[in-house]
């Protein structure tokens, strides 16, 4: 009973699974839709719908698959060794990617105290490159400042999205959101498309949903259930203040922003107000990539006590953080915030987000097709087996749809990038084939 006391509810679990889902991802993308238009919008719906069967799925893999290495032990099951290290790889280098894009987010935001910042493409990049040096070394004294810091600086963006979709409406003008709703008379097929990769950018993290499920009052039950309520309410939440914005701020506004809420709590109140909400934002993107950064140390880490990575990936300081793998793929940030340096930062951030999204759906294509053999093995009665099954589909599919939304940028890149994984991979299977002879 006492025991039983210390696990965590319904709503407890609810909670924390749309503190982690929500982040940092909401932040700019009003501005990168608004490119859309209103009708942009229609992709929030056919997001959160494919987000739901996504979160229910991965809920599934979570509770009856509790090997270290998340979705990578997902994909193992199905899969085999190789495709532990493919959906390890392909995560890491999507971190690294959304790593810099909240970064760009950030520097958007802090361009309203420091115009210097929006001067030139260079002087951007410098501002990006210092958020990420300065975040990857707050990492170093290991998970549990990490944890203390993210858990309150997320609260930074919740709180105004969530305001926002609550009293926006008093300020909400329904001749502005009609003047914006589709200002360059494309389809709604067409809309969908262009934006389902911003939209599903919002959601990723929901992989995250299904884990720890041995902390949970009756997980069976509570799991599930908290994945699809933490889901619907971010989904609404987004979707609110998404439609608030369009409806305050005119949409030519609103497409050439760096900060819209800050714009929107501006309007809505005063200057003060809005520079409260970007500070509370900056605050907000700067916790998310502290988290986001740290996690993606320790999936490098879990793969390299594998012997999937380089050693180097495993080696701990004192606080038992990854400091040299951190600094690997702080390079490898750096890297990339040089490759895409653009004159506006709302074009380099729909560019990372794009490549983030494709890349992200391999290890989650590979993770949710290993469902059905993961709810075999723990012997689940029929219905539970044919419902996972059917709602898993949806995500696999939605997930490729999800994919190919991208565009052909990402899709090249990203294809090419998953296919270096199983370069690498040649030689990792080559070496533990040598050390398995030798041993034997």
């Amino acid at each position: 009973m006492s025991s039983n006391n210390n696990k965590m509810g319904l709503m407890g679990l609810t909670t924390i699974v749309t503190v982690n889902m929500m982040g940092s991802g909401i932040i700019l993308l009003p501005s990168s839709l608004a490119a859309t238009g209103g009708i942009a919008l229609l992709a929030w719906v056919v997001t959160a719908i494919g987000a739901l069967a996504i979160a229910y799925a991965f809920a599934k893999c979570g509770m009856y698959c509790t090997d270290d290495g998340g979705m990578s032990a997902y994909a193992e099951k199905a899969h085999g060794k190789s495709s532990f290290f493919i959906a390890s790889y392909t995560y890491y280098v999507c971190l690294v990617i959304s790593a810099v894009a909240i970064a760009v987010s950030c520097v958007g935001y802090l361009e309203y105290f420091i115009p210097w910042l929006k001067e030139t493409p260079i002087h951007t990049f410098v501002g990006v490159i210092s958020i990420l040096i300065i975040t990857m070394f707050a990492n170093v004294k290991g998970a549990k400042i990490t944890g203390q810091i993210s858990t309150i600086t997320v609260w930074g963006i919740i709180i105004p999205v969530l305001g926002l979709s609550i009293i926006g409406w008093f300020w909400f003008d329904a001749k502005v959101f009609e003047e914006a709703w589709n200002p360059h008379d494309i389809s709604a097929g067409s809309a969908i498309y262009s934006g389902m990769a911003l939209t599903l950018w919002a959601f990723l993290g929901i992989e995250s949903a299904g884990a720890n499920s041995g902390t949970v009052e009756n997980p069976k039950r509570n799991v599930p259930l908290a994945c699809m309520l933490a889901t619907v309410f971010s989904a609404a939440t987004y979707i609110a203040s998404t439609t608030v914005i369009q409806g305050i701020i005119p949409n030519e506004v609103l497409v050439k922003s760096d900060s819209p809420f800050g714009l929107v709590f501006a309007q809505m109140f005063s200057p003060l107000v809005g520079e409260i909400i970007t500070a509370m934002a900056i605050m907000a993107c700067l916790g998310s990539l502290l988290g986001w950064q740290f996690t993606n140390a320790q999936v490098s880490k879990v793969a390299a006590d594998m012997r999937l990575f380089p050693k180097i990936f495993g080696d701990v300081n004192k606080y038992d953080a990854p400091f040299k793998g951190m600094m690997i793929m702080l390079a490898f940030e750096l890297i990339l915030a040089i490759m895409t340096i653009s004159p506006t930062l709302l074009k380099q951030f729909n560019v990372l987000v794009n490549l983030a999204v494709f890349i992200n759906m391999v290890p989650y294509v590979l993770a949710l097709t290993a469902l059905g053999i993961i709810m075999k093995n723990a012997d689940v009665n029929q219905k539970e087996y044919n419902n996972g099954i059917i709602i898993g589909s949806v995500a696999v599919l939605y997930s490729i749809y999800g994919a190919y939304s991208t565009g052909e940028v990402a899709v090249f890149y990203g294809a090419i990038i998953t296919l270096l994984g199983y370069f690498f991979y040649g030689f990792i299977a080559s070496r533990e084939a040598v050390n398995n002879k030798v041993s034997s």
